[in-house]
């Protein structure tokens, strides 16, 4: 029996139809983009994006370290929230790898405002380095999960199209914003010149991320993808996994965002400090007293339930398709016992 793991929707294993996919999957070679299963994957990512086309690539943070340096040139700048993952949680790859400026926005409503556009944006002038690119996340992950709208995000991205950037989406999560909005994902890619989803989180391949946008983009992404050594050979094996996914797990990602729903009631009725979220996902986050927090994961660990430890008192737990509503609910009781333990 496994544990309930809601450290991330990054743990999710695949399923035997899954495993059968990659297991049958033809193959060739990607880098010649004679790889038949690898065109078929891209070729589904671009239709269900509304672009013209797609680039698979091993992980989301290539992904958007590609898009940033397809974007931009050395000594240009690129507007990311002070909160976003490609800001936070990249490893500095715009900067270290590219020369690209990052220049910081209040992100703290989940969406950069206009108006931190503008302050973005100088005047052309040889001490200013150039704004060339706005990147915004969705969902976004250190404000709780929280979904963005397609009606919100217009207001941003119109701002930066008026000031002549071009737009990216950290999408790691995309389809669970499609999905708490009713809406397709296309609303979205509407919006922007390119966008980076992950298949390896929600959607639950073992492996891989897809970047979309015009056909000259990803012309241009192919290039740094091979520079900074995302060449793929018979990659058919674990793109089958990634076409699975996207043909077979959207759906049932609203089933992920009523677990995590139902685990965020519960803890709240226990008396935790859960966080509220205007349009929540599959993410839960809340907060424990400084001494049941130092601690707790490992505790809850010992009885099977696994999550990361706090850091500041703040813990988030993720739901995802290896958590059934039971394990939910088991889960938030051992919390609940194990807090009042402490």
């Amino acid at each position: 029996m496994f544990p309930i793991d809601l450290k991330s929707d990054t743990v999710t294993r695949p399923s035997k139809a899954m495993r059968q996919a990659m297991c049958e999957a033809e193959v060739g070679d990607d880098v010649y983009c004679e790889d038949p299963t690898v065109n078929r994957l891209q070729e589904k990512a671009a239709a269900m994006t509304g672009k013209e086309d797609a680039l698979f690539l091993p992980s989301g943070t290539m992904g958007n370290l590609v898009a940033v340096l397809t974007h931009c040139g050395r000594g240009e700048g690129a507007i990311l929230g002070i909160n976003s993952h490609i800001y936070y949680y990249e490893g500095g790859g715009l900067a270290a790898l590219g020369g690209v400026v990052p220049l910081t926005a209040d992100d703290s409503s989940g969406l950069i405002p206009p108006s931190e556009i503008e302050r973005n944006c100088r005047p052309v002038n040889v001490h200013f380095a150039p704004a060339k690119l706005l990147c915004v996340e969705n969902t976004h992950n250190k404000c709780g999960g929280l979904a963005l709208s397609p009606a919100q995000m217009k207001e941003t991205t119109d701002t930066a199209r008026n000031n002549g950037l071009a737009v990216h989406i950290d999408g790691a999560r995309i389809f669970n914003a499609a999905a708490a909005w009713g809406c397709d994902v296309s609303e979205y890619t509407a919006l922007v010149d390119s966008i980076q989803f992950c298949l390896s989180k929600g959607l639950c391949a073992p492996i891989g991320s897809m970047l979309c946008g015009s056909s000259d983009f990803i012309g241009r992404a192919r290039h740094w993808r091979k520079k900074v050594g995302g060449g793929l050979r018979q990659a058919g094996i674990i793109a089958a996994a990634g076409l699975y996914a996207l043909e077979n797990n959207v759906a049932r990602l609203a089933e992920d965002h009523g677990n995590a729903a139902m685990l965020a009631s519960m803890l709240t009725a226990g008396g935790l400090e859960v966080e509220k979220n205007p349009m929540p996902t599959n993410m839960v986050y809340f907060h424990v007293p400084e001494k049941a927090g130092r601690d707790l994961h490992e505790r809850c660990a010992a009885r099977g339930v696994l999550f990361n430890g706090a850091a500041g008192g703040r813990i988030r737990l993720v739901t995802h398709i290896d958590v059934t509503r039971d394990q939910a609910a088991r889960a938030a009781e051992i919390i609940l016992e194990e807090v009042s333990a402490s």
